[in-house]
């Protein structure tokens, strides 16, 4: 009999049987989707909860490094995905028997850990087949039509002694697995071997079960009968054992009356009769919706969980799929599914703490969801702990006044409120840090034009919105000063309308905002009927457009494209999903 367990197979350095909370901004985070997540998860520390991981589901920026590095910050653990994979609800600890084993084992196995299903693995672990309940118990259906089947048992001498808690009084050849043929010697002796006979078994396949008639025992001997099993622990005349060894017949003493015997007998059997060698298998880092339609197909009860080699590693059931997903996540700085960790519909969402407006999203059961009208993420995140009189480390005071003061460009931004200034004011304090010196080391961190190629650029801080049915982008970079733009506005241009065509976009803009005058350019790729109902002035031919005082994407401008989106809802004239064409940008003399 063999029992087999596999390890848990753990996704990321968070051992899995920790459960952890994963705390994690939007897509393509900015500094403020960072920070907040690194604070939130030291805030729910201070207070005693444990489990919470601050996390990312983008690649960080020159910014986000510089802040993390003046603050001694790791950076967040990355998730691409959390889509529940088959390794979050399957049984590791699986429950099998090698291919050797006994129906009897098998049984023993299915009763003692209640399951309905045991793989069969060979020695290495590779999966052999399975072998259920159904099936072993149709082996032992009785089959009055073949008498000879109903006494057939495949296997050893050695299996038939412990599947019967036997005592061997002399055994022969015991490992040796044969085809054997069950006889009880209840009959006279004139006629004990008449049906045998007639059933063509031959005497060194039999297997005879008999009390103390004597002379049965001894008549089987003579004939050179396989093994001679007596029943009920009764004493065997010593000459009988002596005639058995001169004979070559093997002798067992069974502690079970005779039909008891002869049943477990056969249940002594090999698994080879009733090993389903058609089985399913599916890794462990298949999603779950894989796994439901594997099920949905050939209805399997089982899935067989194995490695790149085959190896057993876990087993899922229809069951299964019905266990709550262990995988939770606390929404920083986004409510919406769209800008969310790719996979966090089908995991649990457990809070959200944000300052954005609210987007369409639907939880199973009421959250925690703290959504407050300021400038950051961090200015909520600061407040609740002062609010429970917490005192945050000077670190991460640090690391939230560095998302605040990011967000809202140094209180500039017409997204800041009092509560903004307040809370930079008292964070200040804790992290003994000057508000405007740690803004200039910020702010002169890196230009994201020149650190990164354009296709990154119009990514390094993207959201994909959706309004009146039009789903559309608007990404972010602040730089000091246009130039840089200027100097790679082409292949930026490019670069945008190549997004906008893989996210199948009606339109994407990029907001490049210069901190220095608080003014922005826009530079958008849709189709003409947009372009023409943009109301700012063109800097530069058909895209790029004049945004003075305009910082906030959140506020400004997306109020803005929103009441164009309903304009052209009303004139029956919505933009379509993109093309792929560019137009080149000529910058206009001045």
């Amino acid at each position: 009999m063999t029992t087999a367990a596999t390890a848990p197979i753990s996704p990321d350095p968070i051992a899995r049987a920790a459960a952890p909370t994963y705390i994690v901004g939007h897509k393509n985070p900015d500094a403020d989707a960072i920070c907040s997540a690194i604070a939130y998860a030291a805030y729910k520390t201070q207070r005693g909860d444990q489990g919470y991981v601050a996390a990312r589901c983008g690649n960080s920026n020159a910014r986000i490094d510089t802040i993390l590095a003046r603050f001694h910050q790791p950076l967040p653990l990355y998730l691409s995905d959390v889509s529940p994979r088959v390794r979050d609800l399957m049984a590791a600890e699986v429950v099998s028997v090698t291919e050797n084993a006994t129906c009897a084992e098998a049984l023993e196995l299915i009763d003692r850990h209640d399951v309905r299903l045991l793989p069969v693995i060979s020695p290495r672990r590779g999966i052999v087949g399975t072998v259920s309940l159904a099936a072993l118990g149709s082996n032992f259906i009785p089959r009055a039509h073949e008498p000879r089947l109903m006494r057939q048992v495949k296997t050893s001498l050695a299996n038939i002694t412990r599947a019967l808690h036997a005592r061997p009084l002399h055994l022969v050849g015991e490992r040796r697995i044969e085809e054997l043929y069950v006889r009880l010697g209840t009959m006279d002796i004139k006629s004990f071997w008449s049906i045998s006979e007639r059933e063509k078994i031959p005497a060194s396949q039999a297997l005879i079960i008999v009390g103390d008639r004597r002379d049965v025992q001894k008549r089987s001997i003579e004939i050179g009968i396989r093994a001679l099993i007596i029943t009920s622990s009764l004493e065997v005349d010593p000459e009988i054992i002596e005639l058995a060894k001169a004979k070559g017949v093997s002798l067992i003493s069974s502690p079970y009356d005779s039909a008891t015997t002869a049943w477990v007998v056969r249940t002594a059997s090999t698994l080879e009769r009733v090993i389903d060698r058609k089985f399913a298998t599916i890794s462990a880092d298949a999603r779950l919706t894989e796994a439901r339609n594997k099920f949905s197909g050939g209805s399997p009860h089982a899935l067989l969980v194995t490695d790149d080699e085959g190896t057993l590693q876990g087993i899922l059931t229809k069951s299964d799929l019905l266990k709550p997903m262990r995988t939770r996540l606390v929404l920083v700085d986004h409510n919406e599914l769209t800008q969310a960790v790719p996979g966090a519909e089908e995991v649990t969402t457990t809070e959200i703490i944000d300052h954005h407006r609210l987007g369409a999203l639907n939880t199973q059961q009421p959250i925690l969801f703290i959504n407050e009208p300021v400038g950051s993420t961090s200015t909520i995140v600061a407040d609740l702990f002062r609010r429970e009189g917490l005192t945050p480390s000077p670190a991460i005071a640090g690391i939230m006044m560095a998302g605040l003061i990011s967000d809202t460009l140094m209180l500039n931004s017409p997204t800041t409120t009092p509560k903004d200034g307040m809370i930079l004011a008292w964070l200040a304090q804790i992290a003994g840090v000057d508000p405007q010196k740690l803004a200039d080391e910020i702010f002169s961190s890196g230009s994201v034009i020149l650190a990164n190629p354009p296709a990154k650029v119009v990514r390094s801080d993207f959201k994909i919105y959706e309004e009146e049915g039009v789903r559309f982008a608007v990404s972010q970079v602040e730089e000091l000063g246009f130039s840089n733009f200027w100097q790679h506005a082409q292949p930026i241009s490019e670069a945008l309308q190549e997004l906008r065509a893989d996210e199948r976009l009606a339109f994407a803009c990029l907001l490049v905002t210069d901190i220095n005058t608080q003014n922005s350019l826009m530079l958008v790729k849709a189709d003409e009927g947009l372009i023409r109902r943009i109301s700012f002035a063109h800097v530069e031919q058909d895209e790029i457009f004049d945004l003075p005082g305009i910082v906030s994407r959140k506020k400004q401008l997306i109020p803005y494209l929103g009441s164009l989106l309903r304009e052209m809802a009303a004139d029956g004239a919505l933009p379509s999903p993109a093309g792929t064409s560019t137009a080149p940008i000529r910058r206009k003399k001045s």
